[in-house]
């Protein structure tokens, strides 16, 4: 039954509905030049709506830059955290000379299980002959 009732239309090729009576919003154009390959970008926005400062740029995906009258829009970097490390969050937690102090303990430990010299292999290898 649902396959005479599709029948004759090709689902989403075609709209039913008409433009009659539609008033479409005013548009304004926008470039924005990628910095690293040069590349410019034109894409339409509604006239009321603020273009954002920076865009995707489509060949090599690096950050393209918003063209204004005066030149480059300037972006506002002031929000955006600087992404740590795992050395500067230690680094949040212990000093340089306290770090050393515990290399050396631990370097002191594992000599001192191993014994100086020795190849911890070694017995395991005169185990199974």
């Amino acid at each position: 039954m649902a396959d005479r009732s599709l029948r004759g239309i090709r689902l989403g090729a075609q709209s039913l509905q008409s433009e009659e009576g539609v008033v479409f919003m005013e548009r304004k154009e926008h470039t924005y030049v990628c910095s690293s390959c040069g590349r410019e970008t034109t894409l339409m926005f509604a006239a009321d709506a603020e273009a954002p400062a920076t865009w995707e740029c489509r060949t090599c995906g690096s950050e393209a830059l918003l063209q204004t009258a005066d030149g480059a829009a300037e972006v506002d970097r002031s929000g955006e955290k600087v992404a740590r490390t795992h050395w500067d969050m230690l680094l949040e937690r212990r000093t340089v000379e306290e770090l050393e102090q515990l290399l050396a303990d631990r370097l002191e430990f594992i000599r001192e299980r191993r014994g100086e010299g020795e190849d911890p292999t070694r017995e395991k290898k005169a185990k199974r002959a």
